[in-house]
Parts: structure tokens; C-alpha cells; sequence
């Protein structure tokens, strides 16, 4: 730890805020689960609308195999955490390989792609797991580095919940299809051709463990803007960490972190009220094989990429946006997806 000692009271004082932050979240998750657990409980219609009927899960079923879940996998941890949008790629790869196009396969389909991202989140825990560490101890009073980190990721965490709750099913019906994705490929694409140039992997700056709460909770609203499809969540709160002034390294390593914390939110409500939409439609097999792929690939990516940015820039991943939405678009034109 650098700096001088913390006071006793700024110790207790910080372990109160972490300790409170943490049941907050722990208490908005179950009230989540419970809440949606009672309303099944309650709803038969609602109970109904989720369960698969037999002529769904024969559908779903019979546009999986275990080579597209390999695919699915691979293409979701590729994409977890680059700038580039998983669920921009994971629709158009959907598309391509014919599944989740029709109304009685695609609530499975989306519910898949949310339940394979367990094998990115995995991938983090492992490659991070010294930084993990550390805020597991910061929690305990036992790291200020770590207890300053996890307040920072907690107060970044939380507009996602807050907003995601609210507007996940207006996204979902609206917003999760080819042309908003294409048109956001394209607008992060062109933006980080432009910034890519004036963000150097030596530029001057906060570290991880000194963001302050203000700087992380302006992060964390940047995040919202990720609930539109094809935008990336990596994109976004990289640029906003850059913009309240950390440094390169920092803003990667702190997004990896804090997409640690919304996708395994995301993860686990979705394992809790579509997890049997999935086995149902899919069995055990494929949403495994799909989990594991994604845990390799996210694995490789991120190493790969924090090695990219300490010598080369984000230009790379405007360009491989722009081409993506370019052959999306012929996709579309050719009405293959």
C-alpha cells in the first residue's frame, strides 16, 4: 500500500461504507428474486408465458447443436470485454446460424446467450483473481487499497441496477435486434477511431485503487448507455473512466472489474428466472460447452488485449466495429440475417 497509514476512524469509517454498500446490493438482489418469485407464484398467465411447451422446446432444440454452442461460446468471449459489443456479435452470430429467429425459440435463445457469459466472468475471476483478493480483505478492514476499490465498484455498480430493472424489458422487445445494433456498431466505431489517437498507454493519471467515489459513480452511468445493444459496455466505461482521468491501464483493468459485478447480476438473475427456459430448450450439454468456450476465449482476449493497448491503440476495435456493421448490412440486404 502506498501513502501513509489511515486512521483508525477513516478505516472504520470506510469498512462501514463498503459493509452498507454491500448489503444494499445483497438486498435489492433478493428483493429481485423474491419479488419475481412471487409473482409466478401468484401469476399463472405469467407462468405460463415463461415455461416452453413442448412444441417450443422441440423447436429451440432441434436449431442447437453442440458445434453452434461451441460458436456461441467462443464468439461471447471473444467479445465480453473488448470494446466491441457481445451482444451485438452473439444476435448477428444468432441470425447466421438460424437460431432464436422465430417467437417460439428466441426468449431460450436470449436467455442462452445471458447464461454462457458465467464462462467470461469466470475467465476475469481467474486472471484477476490477486486483485479479487485484495477487496475481499479491503471489505474486512484488512486492505485500504482494496476497501477504496470495492466502494468505487459498488457506487459504479449501482445505476446499472437501478436503470437496467426499470427499462431491461422495453430494450429487450424494442431494441435487441440487427439495425439498432448495426447503427450503434457505427457510432462507437467512428468515436473510437477519433479518440484513439489522442489516448496514449502512458498518459498520466489515476490509478485503480485511487478513483474517488464521485469518478465512479459518473462511470457507472456511462454503463446505462451499454443497455442499448451493439453499444458495449467495455466501450463505454473505459472512455468515461479515461475522462475523469485514469489511466489507460487503470480504466481497462477497472472496467474488467466492475463488468465482473454487472454481468454476474446479470448472470444470476437470469439463471434464476429463465434457467429452466434454457434446459428445457437446450438440455445440459450445450449451455456447458457454451460456458466453457466462453471461459477460454474471454480468457485469451483480455490477455491479449491488455497487452495490445501497452504498445498499439483502441483504433483497432473502431475499425473492426465499422466492419462489422458493414457486413451485417450485407447480411441484411442479401436477407441472410
Amino acid at each position: 500500500m502506498s501513502g501513509s497509514p489511515p486512521s483508525l476512524a477513516k478505516v472504520r469509517g470506510g469498512r462501514a461504507i463498503a459493509l452498507l454498500l454491500v448489503l444494499l446490493l445483497a438486498a435489492g438482489i433478493v428483493h429481485t428474486f423474491t419479488g419475481a418469485t412471487q409473482a409466478n407464484a401468484s401469476s399463472t398467465e405469467l407462468a405460463a408465458s415463461t415455461e416452453l411447451t413442448t412444441e417450443e422446446q422441440f423447436a429451440a432444440k432441434n436449431q442447437m447443436s453442440t458445434w453452434k454452442a461451441m460458436v456461441l461460446g467462443a464468439v461471447e468471449g471473444i467479445t465480453e470485454y473488448l470494446p466491441i459489443s457481445s451482444t451485438g456479435h452473439l444476435v448477428v452470430t444468432q441470425r447466421i446460424l438460424g437460431i432464436g429467429d422465430t417467437d417460439a425459440t428466441k426468449d431460450a435463445a436470449d436467455s442462452y446467450a445471458i447464461a454462457i457469459q458465467f464462462g467470461a466472468i469466470l475467465a476475469v475471476l481467474v486472471l484477476y483473481r490477486k486483485r479479487i483478493e485484495s477487496i475481499i480483505r479491503g471489505l474486512f478492514g484488512r486492505d485500504t487499497d482494496g476497501r477504496n476499490l470495492l466502494i468505487a465498484l459498488m457506487l459504479a455498480f449501482i445505476p446499472a441496477v437501478i436503470i437496467g430493472v426499470a427499462i431491461e424489458k422495453p430494450i429487450k422487445s424494442n431494441l435487441l435486434n440487427v439495425g439498432p445494433v448495426i447503427g450503434a456498431w457505427i457510432v462507437g466505431g467512428l468515436l473510437l477511431l477519433y479518440l484513439a489517437p489522442k489516448i496514449k498507454a502512458d498518459r498520466p493519471g489515476r490509478s485503480i485503487t485511487h478513483i474517488r467515489p464521485k469518478q465512479a459513480l459518473i462511470i457507472g452511468c456511462a454503463q446505462v448507455l451499454a443497455m442499448w445493444p451493439g453499444t458495449s459496455r467495455s466501450l463505454v466505461t473505459i472512455l468515461a473512466a479515461l475522462a475523469v482521468g485514469m489511466t489507460l491501464a487503470a480504466a481497462v483493468e477497472f472496467s474488467f472489474l466492475l463488468g465482473l459485478m454487472t454481468l454476474g447480476a446479470a448472470t444470476l438473475y437470469e439463471t434464476a428466472t429463465n434457467g429452466s427456459t434454457v434446459i428445457d430448450a437446450y438440455g445440459w450439454l450445450n449451455p456447458l460447452v457454451g460456458l466453457i468456450f466462453a471461459f477460454i476465449f474471454a480468457a485469451l482476449a483480455v490477455k491479449w488485449m491488455v497487452s495490445w493497448l501497452q504498445t498499439r491503440s483502441l483504433a483497432v476495435f473502431g475499425w473492426e466495429r465499422l466492419a462489422v456493421a458493414s457486413a451485417s448490412i450485407g447480411l441484411l440486404i442479401a436477407g441472410t440475417i
